[in-house]
C-alpha cells in the first residue's frame, strides 16, 4: 500500500494538530497539548493516540495526513532525531501549516531549515512552556482560519480540509500518563534562559554591611577581565590522577579569585562541563567568561608534569601557554606560579603583590591528596560519594590535625549527609555543627566554617539572629564567596523578604552561574513570591542542567499545580527519585487532578510510612484538603520533632487555607517567623 493511501481509521474525527516532539521533550510537549486540547482543538500525540494493534509509523503517517495544522518542540533533541525529521518532512510535503515552538538556540541541519523555512517561530524563552504553550494555541487558531492547501484529490485529503468540529475529550493523562511517564524517564526539560527579573529591596539585615561590596553583574557585553578555569585533562598512564588534575584546577580557581576585579566562576560552574565535548566559545558564551584555561597534568611516581594554556574564547587565540616539571612535593607552587601568570598576562594589578594561597590547608601532599580525592567524591552528590568522602577526610585529619579546610570538609558532607537521609536529622546537624566550630578553632578566617554553622543555625535551631551574624562574618572575610550569598538568600528566603532572597542568590550565581543548590533555591524563592511562570522557568532549567538533582521534580509539580495544570503536575511528581519526596506531593497534585482515591492510597502511605520524618508534609496535606484541626495538629508534631522542612513554611501557596486561622498565626509565631 502506498503511504498516501493508508487510510484515517485511528478515529471518526480526525485530528486538528499533530504534535511532533523527541522522547527528551515530553512535559513541553504534553503541556502544549494540554493548552491545545483545554481551547477544544483535538490533538494526534505519540505514543497516547497509536491505536493498538497497528504500526507505529502508519499511525505516524495517517495522523499527519488527516491533520490541519503541525507542531514542532523543537529543541538540540529533535533535531538529533530521525523519527521528528521524517515528521517534518511529511508535514512540509503535505503543506501543512507548521508552528515551531523552540525551546533552545541548538543549531539546525540544513534539512530542518529546509523544511522549517515557511513556519512559524515561537520561542519558550524566560515565560516557561506553559506561557509559550497559549501562543501556540493562537497560532494555531489563526492557521485553522485559512484554508488548507493539499496536493491529491483523493477522498481522504478532501475530508482534511473540512473543519473538524470542536469536541470534548477525556482526561488522557490518566490514561496513558504511564506509558508517557516510561518513555521519558531520561528525559530533559529545555530551557535555556532563566528569567532576568532582578529586583533589589530593602535589606532588614543579612549581608547589609556587605552590600556595596557585592560583585556586579555583566550588563552590556563580557568583561576582558573574566576566566573560567576548566577542569584538567588526566594524561597520566594509568588515569589514576583524576582527583589531582581536578585539585589543581580548584586550588587554581581559588588563587585567581582573590584578585581584584577578576571574575571568576566557581568550581561548580567550571567543572559542569566536564567530560562533555562543549566547544570553548560555547562554554565561555554560558559562564560569561572571555578567557579558559585548560591544562593537563601527567604523574609518574613523585613526577609531575603540568601544563596550562590560556585562550581567548571569541577567537581561539592562545595568549599564554606554559610546562612545568616538578617533584610531586611541589605542587602548591606550580598552582602559585600558574595562577600568577595567567592573572599578569590579563593584566590584572595586584593588591600586596602575589596571590595568596587560602588559610587553613596543609603542607602534607598525602593529607593533601587525601582531601582531593574526597572533594572529588563530595562533588557527586550521592550517598556513596559521601560517604566515601568521609572515609577520604578522616584519614587526611589523622595525618594533619590541623588541616581546616578538611575539617571544614567533614562539616558540609555530615551536613549533605543530613539532608539525603543517611544521617538522623538531630545527629546529622550536631555533627556538622561540633565540624564546623573545630575548623574554625584552627583557622579562624575560614569563611565557609562560617557558612556551615550558619545554615545549622537556621536550618536546626531557627536562630535567625545567630545565622545572621554567621553569614556577614564571613562575608566579611569574603565578600564575594558564592556560598554566603547563597546562604544569605535562603535566610531572607526563610523570613518572607523576597526582593532580598532573590537579589542575594542572583548574586551567588554571578559568581557561580551553574550551582545547581543556588538555581534551586531562585526557583524556590520564585514559587513561594508568587512569580509562577519564572518559578516553571527556573526548576525547568535545573532539570535541564541536572536531570537527577533532589527535589526539583517534587518542586516543579508544585508550580505546575499552582498555575492551574494538576494534570502535567502529576505526571512531573511522579519523576521525582526518591520515594519520600515523591510521596510529600502526590496526595496533593493527585487529588487536585481528581483522582481521589489514589490520593488517598498515596496518603496513606505518607503517613504509614514517614510520619517520623514527614509530619510538616503531612501537615500540608491536611492544609490543602482544607482540614485546619488536622493540619495543625502535625504541623505541632513537626515542631517536637524539629522537622528540617518548617523553614519552607512562609509563603507556601498550599498552606493558604490555614491563614486566617488565628492557631496558625500563633505558631508562626512561636518559630519566630513574620505573620
Amino acid at each position: 500500500m502506498a503511504e498516501d493511501d493508508v487510510e484515517q481509521t485511528a478515529s471518526d474525527d480526525p485530528p486538528i494538530v499533530f504534535v511532533s516532539y523527541a522522547s527528551q521533550d515530553a512535559m513541553v510537549a504534553t503541556t502544549v497539548v494540554v493548552a491545545l486540547e483545554k481551547s477544544g482543538l483535538r490533538c494526534w500525540i505519540a505514543p497516547r493516540d497509536v491505536v493498538p494493534g497497528t504500526l507505529y509509523a502508519d499511525g505516524i503517517v495517517r495522523a499527519i495526513n488527516a491533520a490541519r495544522a503541525f507542531v514542532l518542540v523543537l529543541s538540540e533533541h529533535s533535531v538529533a532525531s530521525p523519527h521528528v525529521g521524517k515528521e517534518i518532512e511529511r508535514a512540509s510535503s503535505k503543506r501543512r501549516p507548521i508552528i515551531t515552538l523552540r525551546t533552545d538556540q541548538a543549531p539546525m541541519t540544513p534539512a530542518f531549515e529546509y523544511f522549517l523555512s515557511e513556519s512559524q517561530w515561537i520561542e519558550v524563552g524566560p515565560r516557561g512552556p506553559a506561557a509559550a504553550a497559549e501562543s501556540v494555541v493562537e497560532a494555531v487558531g489563526r492557521h485553522l482560519s485559512q484554508p488548507v492547501a493539499t496536493h491529491s484529490h483523493t477522498r481522504r485529503e478532501e475530508r482534511e480540509t473540512r473543519p473538524a468540529e470542536p469536541a470534548a475529550r477525556k482526561n488522557w493523562i490518566v490514561a496513558v500518563g504511564g506509558v508517557i511517564l516510561l518513555l521519558t524517564l531520561s528525559y530533559v526539560l529545555v530551557n535555556s534562559v532563566w528569567p532576568p527579573k532582578h529586583t533589589v529591596g530593602e535589606t532588614p539585615s543579612v549581608a547589609k554591611s556587605a552590600a556595596t561590596t557585592a560583585p556586579k553583574s555583566v550588563a552590556s557585553g563580557i568583561s576582558e577581565k573574566s576566566i573560567a578555569v576548566l577542569p584538567f585533562a588526566d594524561m597520566s598512564e594509568k588515569k589514576d590522577q583524576e582527583y589531582l588534575a581536578d585539585g589543581m584546577a580548584e586550588e587554581i580557581i581559588n588563587l585567581l579569585a582573590k584578585a581584584p576585579d577578576l571574575r571568576v566562576p566557581a568550581r561548580t560552574s567550571s567543572f559542569y562541563f566536564k567530560g562533555k565535548s562543549t566547544k570553548i566559545p560555547d562554554i565561555a558564551h554560558e559562564l560569561g567568561v572571555a578567557h579558559v584555561l585548560e591544562g593537563s597534568i601527567r604523574r609518574s611516581g613523585n613526577h609531575l608534569r603540568v601544563t596550562a594554556q590560556l585562550i581567548h574564547a571569541s577567537d581561539g587565540y592562545h595568549l599564554w601557554s606554559e610546562t612545568y616539571d616538578r617533584d610531586l612535593h611541589d605542587v602548591f607552587k606550580v598552582q602559585d606560579d600558574i595562577a600568577n601568570a595567567v592573572v599578569q598576562r590579563l593584566q590584572i594589578t595586584l593588591m600586596g603583590g602575589p596571590l595568596t594561597r587560602q588559610r587553613g590547608g596543609t603542607v602534607n601532599v598525602a593529607a593533601y591528596q587525601l582531601y582531593l580525592r574526597a572533594v572529588s567524591a563530595w562533588s557527586q552528590n550521592t550517598k556513596e560519594s559521601m560517604i566515601e568522602a568521609n572515609g577520604y577526610l578522616n584519614k587526611a585529619v589523622k595525618l594533619d590535625p590541623d588541616f581546616a579546610l578538611a575539617w571544614t570538609e567533614l562539616a558540609k558532607v555530615a551536613l549533605v549527609q543530613t539532608e539525603l537521609n543517611v544521617l538522623p536529622p538531630r545527629e546529622g546537624l550536631a555533627r556538622t555543627l561540633q565540624l564546623a566550630q573545630h575548623a574554625l578553632q584552627l583557622s579562624p578566617d575560614l569563611a565557609d566554617a562560617h557558612f556551615v554553622l550558619a545554615y545549622v543555625h537556621r536550618k536546626a535551631e531557627w536562630d535567625w539572629a545567630a545565622a545572621d551574624a554567621e553569614i556577614r562574618q564571613g562575608l566579611a572575610l569574603d565578600p564575594i564567596n558564592p556560598l554566603g550569598w547563597f546562604y544569605a538568600g535562603l535566610l531572607s528566603k526563610t523570613l518572607g523578604h523576597w526582593n532580598d532572597a532573590e537579589r542575594q542568590i542572583r548574586t551567588a550565581l554571578d559568581r557561580d552561574p551553574l550551582f545547581s543548590f543556588a538555581l534551586y533555591n531562585l526557583a524556590e524563592v520564585q514559587y513561594l513570591s508568587g512569580h509562577f511562570a519564572d518559578a516553571e522557568a527556573s526548576f525547568r532549567r535545573l532539570i535541564e542542567l541536572a536531570p537527577s538533582f533532589s527535589w526539583t521534580h517534587a518542586s516543579l509539580a508544585r508550580t505546575l499545580l499552582a498555575e492551574g495544570h494538576p494534570e502535567l503536575a502529576v505526571i512531573v511528581a511522579e519523576q521525582e527519585r526518591e520515594e519520600e519526596d515523591r510521596l510529600k506531593i502526590m496526595p496533593i497534585v493527585l487529588q487536585a487532578a481528581g483522582r481521589t482515591a489514589e490520593a488517598d492510597e498515596s496518603f496513606k502511605k505518607l503517613v504509614t510510612q514517614y510520619a517520623d520524618s514527614a509530619a510538616y508534609s503531612i501537615a500540608m496535606v491536611y492544609a490543602y484538603r482544607n482540614d485546619s484541626d488536622l493540619a495543625l495538629r502535625w504541623l505541632d508534631r513537626a515542631y517536637r520533632q524539629k522537622d528540617l522542612d518548617l523553614i519552607e513554611i512562609i509563603g507556601e501557596p498550599l498552606f493558604k487555607n490555614l491563614s486566617g486561622d488565628p492557631r496558625y498565626k500563633a505558631f508562626l509565631g512561636r518559630m519566630k517567623l513574620p505573620v
